[in-house]
């Protein structure tokens, strides 16, 4: 399989997990109070701040582990436009990957 099917089977796959991480902030937001919420009320309004402060172009850093899922749902709670979130967070998961696939296959091409 070529190096470029790779790279956008990569890209497409992640970008697509985020959206469902898009989609899981939106619906969580009713649920937000209860005593299993996964996130405290004062972790969640820090996490808002922060992305209200920066905007939607935090959503580049979406590609980096852990903290780019958390910012993916967060824009979901904050009601971030699909296409807007769909676009910057592809160009965050694809740009990673066009960084790391030289790289890989230096040491194991």
């Amino acid at each position: 399989m070529s190096v470029l099917v790779l790279l956008a089977v990569a890209s497409v796959g992640n970008t697509l997990g985020s959206i469902v991480n898009w989609f899981l902030g939106r619906s969580i937001e009713k649920f937000r109070g209860r005593r299993w919420f996964p996130v405290g009320e004062e972790a969640l309004e820090r996490s808002s701040r922060w992305y209200r402060k920066y905007g939607k172009w935090t959503l580049l850093l979406s590609w980096m582990p852990l903290f780019g899922d958390a910012l993916t749902v967060v824009a979901g709670v904050l009601r971030e436009p699909l296409l807007p979130f769909m676009t910057l967070v592809f160009i965050a998961k694809t740009g990673r990957y066009v960084v790391l696939t030289p790289v890989t296959l230096q040491f194991f091409g």
